[in-house]
């Protein structure tokens, strides 16, 4: 009981400490305005659109609004915690990418290096040139995949997984290794650098350069690179038995009630292997703080250096010139994040060089580095039309962007 009770004391004295140090750091930040976050999340949550929500607004200096409304898991009547975990899907790629620009200001490898010099099984990879119903044709590509195209969505890797690898991200039986090399044999299905096609295989891929060049596991990479320098305690690919009691259950909306969504990715098999470095990833609201404080902050917070300015530069910049790109308009893409070309209707409350990523349940991470500012959803639905462009996201950034002009 004395240790439960001074565990307890702890908790409030840490959450006290945070909510002091948000207070001081506001600046111009309109608290009344900030404080409609809560009200318009808490409306989705009676409306039973979600089970709950976790806010985080920012500066490069620190929080400047963390909100946690309604339910982890409506079945166990857990409510919604700060510290609630959540699956953060795609939000993991430019995580990912943030490991190769890590090695790239090493001198390790550059963002030009064709993905063979690194993983000789892509040597030789072929281009599909004709398909019909009964054959495909191939040819050899004008030049081989680069690791620029893989960070872009460029490269013409297929985005669907091959039955090989197909139950990866249920039963997460593959290493990293022999996914990649599955990959590796399967035709491009245009050439490297003219068209944009979102790929989760290409992501995985660098997650497997990350291994070969660094001489470590990818996961044992972030988190000795990344997650550790910043103090991201809580984002892990595999969380503990401790840590899934503060998972936020996934929800579908089915004849106006949430009911459980399956393929939720909580139960983990007993040793798996295969850490999804295009979206594998479990944090937290403080925790993904932490990394956008960073982004902010030129590759830097507190002591920690995670990235040079020249690698931040070239990670939230556009690299696809005038491909099409993402899923709402206006959209380019950097080094494994979003980039806002022309702000408008989701976007429209952000600048134009404002960048992000979204993820299969709904949450959504964005950095505006013109009004200094993050944003951070963390919300657990599948079944939305488009998550990308999702009610929740628009409300949260208009209201967030409101209470900081």
């Amino acid at each position: 009981m004395y240790l439960a009770l001074r565990k307890l004391s702890f908790l409030v004295l840490v959450t006290m400490l945070v909510l002091t140090t948000a207070s001081a750091r506001a600046g111009d930040a309109d608290a009344e305005k900030l404080a409609k976050i809560r009200t318009a999340m808490q409306a989705f949550v009676d409306d039973k659109d979600l089970a709950g929500a976790v806010t985080v607004v920012g500066r490069k200096d620190g929080v400047i609004s963390f909100e946690a409304v309604g339910s982890l898991n409506l079945e166990k009547k857990q409510p919604m915690n700060k510290d609630g975990l959540f699956r953060i899907a795609s939000m993991t790629k430019p995580i990912t990418a943030i490991g190769i620009m890590i090695l790239a200001d090493e001198g390790k490898l550059t963002v030009d290096d064709p993905v063979e010099k690194h993983l000789p099984e892509f040597k030789g990879q072929m281009l599909i040139e004709k398909r019909s119903a009964d054959a495909v044709t191939l040819k050899k590509p004008a030049r081989p995949i680069t690791i620029r195209d893989l960070l872009t969505h460029t490269s013409g890797l297929t985005g669907a997984l091959p039955p090989a690898v197909s139950d990866l991200y249920v039963k997460r039986n593959r290493t990293l290794a022999e996914a990649t090399l599955v990959f590796s044999q399967r035709p491009l299905e245009f050439e490297p650098g003219s068209k944009w096609s979102y790929c989760n295989p290409g992501i995985d891929t660098l997650g497997r350069v990350i291994e070969v060049v660094s001489g470590l596991s990818y996961e044992d990479f972030l988190r000795k690179r990344v997650f550790e320098p910043l103090g991201m305690n809580d984002t892990t690919f595999y969380p503990t038995p401790v840590q899934l009691e503060r998972a936020a259950i996934t929800y579908f909306k089915k004849d106006g009630q949430l009911v459980p969504s399956p393929n939720t990715l909580i139960d983990l098999p007993k040793e798996p292997r295969y850490p999804i470095p295009a979206g594998g990833l479990y944090s937290t609201g403080a925790d993904l703080a932490k990394l956008y404080q960073m982004m902010l902050n030129q590759g830097t917070l507190g002591k920690a250096r995670i990235l040079s300015p020249e690698s931040v530069a070239a990670m939230t910049k556009v690299q696809t010139g005038e491909l099409t790109t993402g899923f709402t308009a206006g959209m380019g893409f950097g080094f494994g994040w979003a980039v806002v070309r022309q702000p408008q209707g989701v976007t429209e409350m952000l600048s134009a060089g404002a960048y992000g990523h979204g993820g299969a349940y709904g949450t959504q991470g964005w950095i505006d580095p013109n009004k200094d500012l993050f944003l951070i959803l963390l919300i657990q639905r599948t079944g939305l039309p488009n998550s990308d462009a999702s009610k929740m996201r628009q409300q949260f950034q208009e209201l967030a962007v409101a209470g900081v002009k």
